[in-house]
């Protein structure tokens, strides 16, 4: 799909950036987690356990990005994280 970016706001562009960059994140939280998994080195698997744990970092700082930005991300999760709230509805 071809949009032009230049009638995009600066704030659509900049969201944007950042989940194309939280999707990185967990893509590598990912990566890193089955490569864990398979490993027999035990030092190797600290180290992919390392990296992952960052990326998760990595993930949760866009996410307060994206909460400190967007009203509605920021409404949806104050109404779902840290409670028992069933997830569906």
């Amino acid at each position: 799909m071809d949009l032009d970016v230049s009638k995009m706001s600066k704030f659509t562009l900049d969201q944007h950036k950042a989940i194309i960059s939280l999707r990185e994140e967990l893509d590598a939280i990912d990566l890193y987690q089955q490569r864990a998994d398979v490993t027999e080195d035990a030092e190797l698997k600290a180290v992919l356990e390392h990296n992952r744990d960052e990326e998760k970092e990595h993930a949760a700082m866009l996410i307060e990005w994206l909460r400190r930005n967007d009203a509605v991300f920021e409404k949806e999760l104050k109404d779902y994280l840290f409670t028992d709230k069933p997830l569906s509805h």
